[in-house]
């Protein structure tokens, strides 16, 4: 069980999952574990791997060939499969240590992705009803499985996830053949469908909840009546329409039925969904979320934008994550083994991706397709602010919420302080450094009561050198996140000291 742990969990580490948790269950009596809605606690490997969760796949054995993927078919490396006991082992054993907060699992496609399906369906469906386990699991979704497998599987999941891969259609078809949009989209929908159903069943919206705030942002992606993309978004991305779920099967296979009997008795003869309901279950409480690989295909940042876009608004997705591609596959569809990873670029995807869901931003403003890419050397939002200077400056004791929101400097947090507090008096920059506002980006396009804090000329090329050198350092760190460690007195400064008398006898009792 080690050399297979060893062997896929390092598998595992190309499938983003810094996911919270967003579902609160509280322990019960003769069970093992709970989930917290604030989230999981983050610990990290000594690789930099956060171990928060248990990541491991079923096997890495898989029957597809895609270029990019360490895992494929083609290439010889040592290959294991988890039985659906011994992830039961692990996620018990690693829980009751504290080593973890939940289970991420995820796999190749061994057989069919349906048999593959199975087997995790097998896992999970023992983790909570023989061995009581009632903490955080997220698992992947294998696209092309029997909608059945998936419709059971998310009962016993607190969030699934089925990975886009790629931005684009054209770099799936070159990158990987095996796999078409529509068999990815269609549990994608499903999950959605499903999600939506069990919300109106329990009697609240059937769209997840999104930040405070964000429905009323005028022109926001969330917010009301602007749920459907327009006609040139659907025309440059019609891909994304292809996968539509077919008909809602609610009958069991003989294969899950055979399933159940062999694991555990005590689930109703309607199936696993009424026993679900009956205890209490939901349907993917915490919603669903996706991933795709930046950079092994040429697609533009604007491209990418679009996509995340209308997977919020079609698919009503939680998170969206963007993987950097990792040169590991020698082929020559791809970039070199030389090439760096662009976690610069995917840092910036996901600040971007945050203007999208928090700040009422829209793909199209961000970028277009005459200025395509972000400025990697300043924030996105600086970005776009550099790209509107006819906006600024802004007055900071008259502005209203959603322009506050799109000053660089000023987050969510510190908008809604500004509003609450110039209500008793006029704000000055000292009070907004109280406030949260970062001035060192902010400064640049505020005045308060009508004055700048630095007497600077609104151009972008003036403006655009004052940014890039505050940020300088922070897209250093970003790119070489292996140059530096944490400080440790003794280690780094050099500094030896003997253990004193009195460290010796605090050591005998258990002081030291």
């Amino acid at each position: 069980m080690e050399e297979k742990l060893a062997i896929l969990t390092d598998a595992a580490k190309y499938d983003v999952a810094c996911t919270s948790s967003g579902v609160d269950r509280k322990g019960e009596k003769g069970k093992l574990g709970n989930s917290v809605a604030a989230g999981i606690c983050h610990s990290f490997a000594a690789d930099g791997r956060c171990i928060s969760l248990l990541k491991i796949l079923m096997t890495n054995e898989c029957a597809f060939d895609c270029k990019y993927c360490h895992n494929r078919a083609s290439n010889d490396i040592p290959r294991a499969t988890f039985t659906p006991e011994e992830v039961c082992t692990l996620t018990m054993e690693f829980y009751r240590r504290n080593y973890i907060e939940g289970l991420f699992l995820s796999s190749g496609v061994r057989g069919t992705p349906t048999e593959t399906m199975m087997q995790m369906f097998q896992a999970l469906y023992l983790l909570r009803v023989k061995y009581g386990f009632r903490g955080y699991i997220h698992v992947k979704g294998v696209p092309g499985a029997d909608p059945q497998v998936i419709r059971e599987i998310g009962y016993l999941a607190d969030r699934m996830s089925v990975n886009l891969e790629l931005p684009t259609a054209d770099g799936l078809r070159k990158l990987a053949p095996h796999k078409t949009r529509r068999t990815i989209l269609t549990p994608i929908r499903q999950i959605q469908q499903g999600i939506a159903e069990e919300r109106l069943r329990v009697g609240i919206g059937a769209k997840m909840e999104r930040a405070w705030g964000v429905k009323t942002l005028p022109g926001g992606i969330f917010s009301e009546g602007n749920s459907q993309i327009d006609e040139k978004t659907a025309e440059q991305i019609s891909w994304l329409g292809a996968g539509e779920a077919g008909s809602d099967n609610t009958g069991r296979s003989p294969l899950i039925k055979e399933t159940e009997k062999s694991l555990i008795s005590g689930v109703s003869a309607g199936g696993l969904v009424p026993w679900a309901e009956k205890r209490g279950l939901s349907y993917v409480p915490a919603g669903q979320s996706t991933q795709m690989i930046i950079g092994a295909t040429n697609e533009t940042d604007y491209q990418i934008m679009r996509v995340t876009e209308s997977l919020y608004r079609q698919f009503d997705l939680k998170r969206v994550f963007f993987s950097g591609y990792i040169p590991i596959n020698e082929d020559s569809e791809l970039p070199g083994l030389d090439t760096p990873v662009p976690l610069l670029r995917e840092h910036r995807l996901y600040q971007a991706d945050w203007l999208l869901r928090y700040y009422g931003f829209r793909a199209d403003e961000l970028l277009s397709e005459e200025r395509p890419d972000f400025n990697v050397l300043v924030d996105p939002k600086c970005d776009w602010a550099l790209r509107h200077l006819e906006q600024f400056p802004v007055e900071v004791n008259r502005a209203d919420y959603a322009i506050l929101l799109r000053v660089p400097g000023i987050g969510v947090k510190s908008a809604r302080r500004i509003v609450e507090a110039r209500r008793f008096g006029r704000l000055d920059f000292p009070d907004l450094k109280r406030i949260g506002v970062v001035l060192k980006r902010a400064a640049y396009f505020l005045t308060c009561n009508g004055r700048q804090m630095y007497p600077i000329a609104i151009e972008e090329d003036v403006l655009t050198r004052c940014l890039t050198a505050d940020e300088g350092k922070k897209c250093w760190e970003v790119e070489h996140p292996d140059s530096y460690r944490q400080l440790t007195l003794f280690d780094d400064m050099n500094m030896v000291m003997m253990p004193t008398v009195e460290d010796g006898r605090k050591t005998v009792f258990g002081q030291l």
